[in-house]
């Protein structure tokens, strides 16, 4: 089963301190939401406040058309996987999975058999009497996936799931949690810092701030056309120049006022955004590209980040004709 989430202007304070500022939010039923922002922006408390593990200050949470208000956590259709994967380590992986659905009371036979087609769907098909000693990493969370999709959630809730792997391990996980949620179509809301793992995941991202809701929509959307200026920060390098009366301090530019907003790999040796000759300053080789800080001639002072292509040779002290290809302006 799966279910919608609505939430309603919900406002969390904790003494004098606001955690969130009358956040309103839908999450369609089916849909792979993360919330996504820095230590502090509210994105776990709304994660909680979902999983009824937090009561709201005022404001509400409906869950496939039921206000969740007063509801426990155990009598909520959502299930939570947390980093430290939580598992009990004298049990068995099946026994694990089928922990929920025990505590359900369900007959030993019936969740002996959902914990096998629950591990078959993470990938550890046959290895249901191994316990959690025995796995890596990245298959104990595989186990604490399985044991939350066991028990059939509405919503399942994911706290930082993969911030306790390695890059390498975490990028297929990534892949994997993906291909999981497409195939049970349960309703996913996921908390990340990580700006790579919310777009290589997402339906939608929702971006956080103070609280309050920065940004939203699909990676791409997100990334390419922020709505805020605090939203173009974090979600990854962007060169951010004030132009007022259709000049900028590398020349005119025919934009409106405000700050003209460029990632790094939007910028080449064309474009219709003219930046004029730039002077290599410094390069660094990243493995997929070469990133360069360049000063235009005509600013000296101003420092923009470039990411050319890997093979190129550009040696510190060279003058390149720059430009833009894509770009957006922001209100100050």
């Amino acid at each position: 089963m799966t279910a919608g989430v609505s939430i309603r202007a919900v406002t969390q304070r904790y003494g004098s301190a606001l955690a969130l500022d009358a956040v309103d939010l839908e999450i369609a039923a089916g849909e792979f939401v993360v919330l996504l922002g820095p230590s502090g922006c509210g994105k776990t408390t709304l994660l909680n406040i979902i999983g009824g593990f937090a009561e709201p200050t005022s404001g509400s949470v409906l869950i496939g058309g039921r206000d969740m208000g007063g509801v426990a956590p155990k009598d909520r259709p959502t299930t939570t996987v947390f980093q430290d994967y939580a598992l009990f380590p004298h049990m068995t992986l099946a026994e694990n999975v089928g922990f929920g659905l025990r505590m359900r009371g369900v007959a030993r036979a019936a969740r002996d058999a959902k914990a096998e087609e629950m591990l078959a769907l993470v990938g550890l098909a046959g290895r249901g009497a191994r316990r959690p000693h025995e796995l890596s990493g990245g298959q104990r969370q595989r186990v604490a996936l399985a044991r939350a999709l066991a028990v059939e959630p509405d919503v399942l809730l994911l706290d930082e799931p993969l911030g306790a792997l390695d890059l390498k391990l975490r990028r297929a996980m990534q892949d994997e949690l993906k291909a999981i949620q497409r195939r049970v179509g349960t309703t996913f809301v996921h908390v990340t810092h990580d700006q790579e793992e919310a777009m290589a995941i997402a339906d939608r991202i929702v971006v956080m701030n103070g609280g309050r809701i920065a940004d939203q929509g699909p990676p791409r959307e997100v990334y390419l056309r922020p709505k805020s200026l605090f939203s173009a920060g974090f979600m990854g390098e962007v060169n951010k120049v004030p132009v007022k009366g259709g000049a900028a301090e590398f020349g005119p530019v025919a934009v409106p006022d405000g700050v003209l907003c460029i990632r790094p790999e939007a910028i080449s040796e064309g474009g219709p955004l003219r930046l004029g000759p730039c002077r290599v300053v410094e390069t660094v080789f990243f493995g997929t590209h070469l990133r360069a800080h360049v000063a235009p001639v005509a600013a000296p002072g101003l420092r923009l980040v470039v990411h050319l292509p890997q093979r190129a040779e550009v040696a510190v002290g060279a003058v390149m004709d720059l430009g833009a290809t894509d770009f957006v302006v922001l209100e100050a």
